[in-house]
């Protein structure tokens, strides 16, 4: 039988956060978006703080998506000066706790500036492995598939792989986040429930958590809700939980032998 990933687990191995409500978390207070913005980067620095401490391996965050370009300029380059003001800070704190930044998505369409700060960034923290850190920024889940599927058939066309080895692993190989664990959980802040276009591949098997706090306002608290919900849910992976219960049975016992 395949190897299924942990039925029952207390801390996921790896968590994505939809982060959303920077903009109404501006609104109520009567300010304007940016300021929700500002905040929401506080609010990173708490979840990646938290998810170091309780033994997460992997957290991937929905900074930008490929949609956002369509935001009013104003605000998609503040956005942008945002994302380089914040590399540039905490780059530095992430190597000294021994994270590992990874950007995820189509950075071509960054300015060339923040091309090379990007770099620079996963340059210097490459090395860690305490948590890998990924930032989503200018990525759509179908974008993320577009660009695997060119991948392979790019193999093809050179003859390094053939139609009959295009599998549902293969593909995986080529998305984004392939040298990780794939998403155990999935967070969204802010009262929506939808994906919206993120890890589409990814979070097959994914638990869905959401919740109204709105992004700037998540917390430890929150994300210990998050974490205790999880540790509930009992994991089929397509199985009956009476198959599920035979197998932890074998499983038991092998162990025993």
């Amino acid at each position: 039988m395949k190897e299924l990933p942990s039925i029952k687990q207390l801390v996921p191995k790896h968590v994505a956060l939809i982060m959303d409500g920077n903009g109404r978390w501006a609104k109520q207070r009567g300010k304007a978006r940016t300021s929700g913005h500002k905040a929401g980067a506080e609010a990173v620095r708490r979840a990646v703080a938290f998810a170091r401490r309780n033994g997460i391996e992997s957290l991937t965050l929905f900074a930008f998506s490929s949609e956002n370009w369509n935001r009013p300029a104003t605000e998609v380059s503040l956005l942008m000066e945002l994302f380089m003001s914040v590399l540039k800070k905490e780059v530095v704190k992430l190597d000294e706790n021994n994270i590992r930044l990874r950007i995820i998505g189509d950075k071509s369409r960054f300015s060339k500036r923040l091309q090379k700060q990007i770099a620079q960034a996963e340059e210097k923290t490459a090395g860690n492995d305490q948590l890998t850190l990924n930032i989503a920024a200018n990525y759509g889940g179908q974008w993320d598939i577009t660009q695997a599927c060119r991948a392979m058939a790019q193999k093809v066309e050179s003859g390094e792989l053939t139609a009959d080895e295009i599998t549902g692993e293969a593909l995986a190989d080529n998305l984004m986040l392939s040298n990780q664990a794939t998403p155990d959980l999935l967070i969204r802040t802010g009262g929506e429930h939808r994906i919206s276009n993120f890890l589409l591949w990814q979070l097959a098997y994914a638990e869905l958590f959401f919740t109204p706090v709105l992004w700037p306002d998540f917390d430890d608290t929150t994300f210990a809700e998050a974490i205790n919900d999880f540790a509930q849910r009992e994991r089929r992976f397509g199985l009956t939980s009476e198959q599920l219960t035979m197998l932890m049975q074998d499983i038991d016992t092998r162990t025993e032998e």
